[in-house]
């Protein structure tokens, strides 16, 4: 007998059992239960901030089998896959772009899956239910944010339009130590480090590695303040409030790891990262006090020396940020998936998408001609010229 296949919209995950939720999460920390909860209970992530849940959820015989974290949004912030001029265009011409269905991870941009299913046909059947979602409610339109490269194949199958974008990564082949890091790094990018590093050094800051069962709650108000301070420095309204860093910290300890800097003694910036023991996400950064090459310290080098002492194999160091290469992170395809219901815009995105495509490859092309990485693979001499 068959079994009995059901999908249905879910508007709050609270209702769902985090052990069914974290089996499709498969360790994906921003996907776990304990996040997405987080984020929507400290009402970060909520209907009041325009991120209105509306999950589709797919059952055999009631059991949880596979799920897709939708949103219904009412603007187009806090997703990194910018989409404003289309918003533009609808306005211009008349046409509400908002709301939109957004399949993402709030304030997020990182890959992973976005169907949260292992088996294909589940998968096109949650991409089905999506898209019937967007035309029944009337939206104007459908995205789907960093999914891998075989779940955005499945998108375009679908008659979802793809877009290409760049991120930066940083590999550990197996190093040593950090040293063994710059050694595979070309003469002038290794001196820079060293440079930069020395400066904070004689500024006379240190570092602490505080994993998340022993950070305090001093020191999650501390970072707070941190995090808080980037943002007015930059003139805009913080996504994540205290209570969500507490919360994540007291329910997902084992995944989180603040990089915290002091001076005469005294907590001066902090970074905060997420991980699963083979991925590490560079999150969030702030501090208190400016000081040359501090960020660089705080966001780059002191994760990577607590990736190659954790055996962590990948660091993704969030969007943008071509200084990143100087650090020996390297350009990575992001992609994102696009449905329009308006077929005249439709078309003229799909067109937009094309020559963009073009300018990404070149742009990447581009950027590979920056490899800071030695081309033989052999360390040069460690004595860097004066």
């Amino acid at each position: 007998m068959a079994a009995a296949v059901t999908i249905e919209v879910c508007t709050s995950i609270g209702g769902i059992s985090p052990p069914e939720w974290n089996t499709l999460a498969d360790g994906d920390p921003f996907l776990r239960h304990e996040f997405l909860h987080t984020l929507h209970a400290s009402g970060c992530a909520s209907t009041e901030t325009g991120w209105t849940p509306q999950y589709l959820i797919l059952r055999e015989d009631g059991a949880l089998r596979a799920a897709m974290p939708l949103y219904l949004k009412s603007h187009s912030y806090g997703e990194y896959v910018f989409d404003w001029a289309w918003a533009d265009a609808y306005q211009r011409h008349g046409l509400d772009y908002y709301p939109k269905l957004l399949d993402a991870i709030p304030f997020t941009p990182v890959g992973g899956r976005r169907l949260l299913t292992a088996d294909d046909g589940q998968r096109d059947l949650l991409l089905k239910a999506a898209l019937q979602l967007a035309r029944d409610t009337g939206v104007s339109s459908l995205h789907v944010l960093f999914p891998p490269a075989e779940e955005a194949a499945a998108m375009q199958g679908a008659g979802m339009m793809l877009r290409q974008g760049v991120q930066f990564h940083w590999t550990n082949a197996g190093h040593a130590d950090f040293e063994s890091f710059l050694a595979s790094l070309n003469q002038v990018k290794r001196k820079k480090i060293r440079q930069e590093r020395r400066r904070v050094r004689d500024a006379g800051i240190s570092f602490e590695w505080v994993d998340g069962v022993a950070i305090t709650d001093a020191q999650w108000v501390f970072f707070n303040r941190c995090y808080r301070e980037t943002y007015r420095l930059h003139h805009s309204t913080p996504y994540l409030s205290l209570d969500f860093f507490r919360e994540i910290g007291r329910r997902m300890p084992e995944n989180i790891v603040l990089m915290l800097a002091r001076r005469e003694g005294k907590p001066i910036a902090a970074s905060m990262n997420l991980h699963n023991g083979r991925t590490l996400f560079g999150r969030y950064w702030g501090s208190l006090e400016y000081h040359p090459a501090l960020h660089f310290e705080t966001c780059y080098y002191q994760v990577i020396e607590y990736c190659i002492a954790r055996g962590i194999t990948t660091f993704e160091g969030g969007a943008q940020g071509e200084h990143k290469m100087a650090r020996g992170l390297l350009p990575v395809a992001t992609r994102s998936a696009h449905w329009l219901a308006h077929p005249q815009f439709a078309a003229a995105v799909e067109d937009f998408l094309a020559r963009e495509k073009q300018n990404v490859a070149m742009h990447m092309d581009e950027l590979a001609e920056r490899n800071p990485y030695l081309s033989s693979g052999t360390p040069e001499s460690d004595i860097d010229p004066a």
